[in-house]
């Protein structure tokens, strides 16, 4: 691998699983040949006159977890605004080959795409148990298959059964990260977008964080992308992984030989391994 190439887009037959004794491991990448899940190309996108995004190419396995690795101000933030409708977009983004760009953000989110933004976005006026609610207001269920879906929920993050009747702003730091991505995840999501999630979380709470959205994956097989500053972890738990600079592709490939690349750890990612 060379980090002073810019290398195509990984492609999931290039997803690798990490050494399967370390927790928190990926589970098992797409079968080589599967078509891609979701699939993006020449996605140019910005703000006003202001663009960001120079044509993003990459896809994504179902079942994967992608990183999306780089430093601030680079596009990953608008990156996923894009893939989730909130930001307009040009070129192709599809999923299960059913085209996004162009749809409104509810639109998307019917078609099964959870966005949990940087900053967790919770409603700090509702209970725990209502903002969970809310993330399944686009499905129009039966009561049961919610309550169903609250027990999976609450499965995932106890802390949050403990208090689902307390104010949401009253919970800290941690705690609201968990119910951002459990609000998510009540809209039983074909694909979870996951903006810095260990924003403000101390080591301990950001490792519980990521071992949870690992087992998430493996467990349900939900497809992720996360942008994250913290690359060690988000390559521990990912399949491959794309480092952005100033809105293009640098550098893709499998997780695994990313994390495990000395040059590349410290010339892209900041830190030695």
């Amino acid at each position: 691998m060379n980090p002073n190439e810019n290398p195509p887009p990984a492609s999931p037959e290039n997803a690798a699983n990490a050494d399967s004794n370390q927790p928190g491991n990926p589970s098992e990448p797409v079968p080589e040949g599967a078509a891609p899940f979701l699939h993006v190309a020449d996605l140019y996108a910005g703000y006003g006159g202001s663009r960001v995004l120079h044509g993003l190419g990459f896809s994504v396995g179902e079942g994967e977890i992608c990183a999306i690795l780089g430093p601030n101000g680079a596009g990953k933030t608008t990156t996923l605004r894009a893939l989730c409708g909130m930001v307009r977009g040009r070129g192709t983004v599809t999923l299960g080959g059913t085209n996004l760009l162009g749809r409104a953000p509810e639109a998307i989110a019917r078609l099964g795409v959870a966005h949990v933004p940087e900053g967790r976005g919770t409603f700090t006026q509702l209970s725990v148990e209502e903002n969970l609610r809310v993330g399944a207001y686009v499905r129009r269920e039966p009561a049961a298959a919610i309550r169903t879906d609250l027990d999976r929920v609450y499965d995932h993050f106890p802390a949050l059964r403990e208090r689902r009747r307390q104010v949401a702003g009253s919970l800290s730091g941690g705690e609201q990260q968990m119910l951002a991505i459990g609000r998510a995840l009540m809209l039983r999501p074909r694909l979870l977008l996951l903006d810095e999630p260990s924003l403000g979380l101390s080591p301990i709470l950001t490792r519980e964080l990521f071992g949870i959205v690992a087992a998430i994956n493996a467990d349900e097989r939900t497809t992720v992308v996360v942008v994250e500053q913290n690359a060690h972890l988000a390559l521990g738990i990912a399949h491959q992984a794309h480092v952005l600079e100033t809105g293009r592709i640098v550098l893709s490939g499998s997780a695994a030989d990313i994390r495990a690349d000395e040059q590349v750890a410290q010339a892209y990612l900041g830190y030695r391994v």
